[in-house]
C-alpha cells in the first residue's frame, strides 16, 4: 500500500518542464522586460571608452607620466575586461551593455588576432636567439648549457656581469666557436665575426654592439642592444625617458648600417606597440609579430606580461618565432628561425 501511495502521489505532481519550453519562457519574459536596455548604460559607455583606448592608443598623451607608452606596453591585456563587461552585463540582464560589449571584442580581434595563432613557416636557413640572462642570475653556467641546446647558430646575451662573462664564455665555447663582447652586451656565433665594436646608445657605459656574422649566404650586420629599464611610479607614471633617448640613438645607428642584411637582438625593454621605440620599429619588422607562436610574452619569467626581449630584422625573411625554456634569468630566452638569401 505505502508502495501505491508513493507511485501516485509522485504521478500527481507536475511533470519537469521542457528545456525548449524554458528557454521559449525566458525569453518571453526579457521581451516583455522594458527595463533591459535601460539597465547596464555604465557598463556599456565603458565598454565603448575602453574600444576607444584601443583604437586610439597613439593619441594618447606622454606628457604625463608616459600614459600613452604604459597603455600601449600592456595593451593586449586590455582584451581581459571584456569578458568581465560581458559577465556584469548578462548579470544585469542588459540588452544595451551586452551589444556595447561586442565592440571592445571586434577592436581587439582587430589588433591582436593574428597574434593568437600560429604563423610559423617550415622554411629557414639561420637560427638566431637572444637572451637578458640577468646580472644577479644565480645559476650563469646553467642558463650558458640551457640556451646552447636550442640549436641558435648566433646568439645575444644581454646584462652580462663582467665577472660572469669568464663563465658564459667556457660554458659556450663548445657549441660557438666565435664570440665578442663589448660592455654588458655580447654575441656568440657559430660563424666568423668580423667588425665587432660598441654602439654609443647615450648611456656612459656600453651597452649595445655592432658585428659582422659572415654566414653561409654572406654577412648579416647584427646589433645587440639593452635599452634602459623603465619603472612605473605611483608620484612619476611610466618612466622611460632615458630608454626613450637610447632607443633614438639606437635608431639612428640601424639607420646608418650599409649593410642590407641587417638584425636586432635584445632586451629592448619595451614592445613593439610603444611608439616610443618608433625610432627603431620603423625600419625594422619583428620576428615574433610576423611569425610567431602567439604572443611570445618574455617578461617577467615567473608570469610573462609583456614581450619586451626582440629579435628584429631587415631585408632577412622571418620564418619562425618562439620563446625557449626558462633558465635562472627573470627574462625568457627567445628565438626565431629566418631565411637570409645570397
Amino acid at each position: 500500500m505505502a508502495q501505491a501511495y508513493m507511485t501516485e502521489t509522485g504521478n500527481s505532481g507536475s511533470a519537469p518542464e521542457p528545456s525548449a519550453s524554458r528557454f521559449r519562457r525566458r525569453l518571453a519574459d526579457l521581451r516583455g522586460d522594458r527595463g533591459i536596455w535601460r539597465r547596464g548604460v555604465v557598463l556599456a559607455v565603458t565598454a565603448v571608452l575602453l574600444s576607444l583606448v584601443m583604437i586610439f592608443h597613439a593619441d594618447l598623451p606622454n606628457q604625463v607620466g608616459n600614459l600613452g607608452s604604459l597603455t600601449e606596453t600592456f595593451l593586449p591585456w586590455l582584451g581581459l575586461a571584456v569578458p568581465v563587461l560581458l559577465a556584469a552585463a548578462v548579470f544585469r540582464r542588459s540588452a544595451t551593455a551586452l551589444i556595447a560589449t561586442l565592440v571592445p571584442a571586434v577592436v581587439w580581434l582587430n589588433l591582436f588576432g593574428g597574434l593568437v595563432d600560429n604563423k610559423s613557416a617550415a622554411g629557414g636557413n639561420l637560427v638566431v636567439a637572444t637572451h637578458n640572462v640577468d646580472a644577479d642570475n644565480p645559476d650563469p653556467r646553467g642558463t650558458a648549457e640551457s640556451v646552447a641546446t636550442s640549436g641558435a647558430e648566433v646568439l645575444a646575451l644581454t646584462e652580462l656581469k663582467a665577472s660572469a662573462v669568464p663563465v658564459y664564455e667556457k660554458a659556450l665555447a663548445g657549441t660557438y666557436r666565435y664570440h665578442a663582447v663589448e660592455g654588458t652586451v655580447g654575441v656568440w656565433s657559430k660563424y666568423p665575426l668580423t667588425s665587432s665594436r660598441p654602439v654609443d646608445i647615450k648611456m656612459g657605459w656600453t651597452r649595445a654592439m655592432r658585428t659582422t656574422v659572415d654566414t653561409r649566404n654572406g654577412p648579416v650586420a647584427v646589433f645587440v642592444a639593452h635599452l634602459p629599464s623603465v619603472r612605473v611610479k605611483l608620484n612619476a607614471g611610466f618612466t622611460a625617458n632615458q630608454r626613450d633617448n637610447s632607443a633614438d640613438a639606437l635608431g639612428a645607428a640601424l639607420a646608418a648600417e650599409p649593410l642590407k642584411k641587417v638584425m636586432l637582438l635584445g632586451d629592448l625593454n619595451g614592445t613593439m606597440n610603444d611608439r616610443a621605440l618608433s625610432e627603431v620599429t620603423s625600419q625594422m619588422r619583428s620576428t615574433q609579430g610576423a611569425v610567431g607562436d602567439g604572443f611570445g610574452f618574455s617578461w617577467p619569467a615567473q608570469f610573462p606580461m609583456a614581450r619586451i626581449d626582440q629579435i628584429m630584422v631587415r631585408g632577412i625573411k622571418p620564418e619562425a618565432s618562439w620563446s625557449l625554456p626558462r633558465t635562472g634569468s627573470d627574462h625568457l630566452p627567445v628565438a626565431a628561425r629566418v631565411t637570409v638569401r645570397p
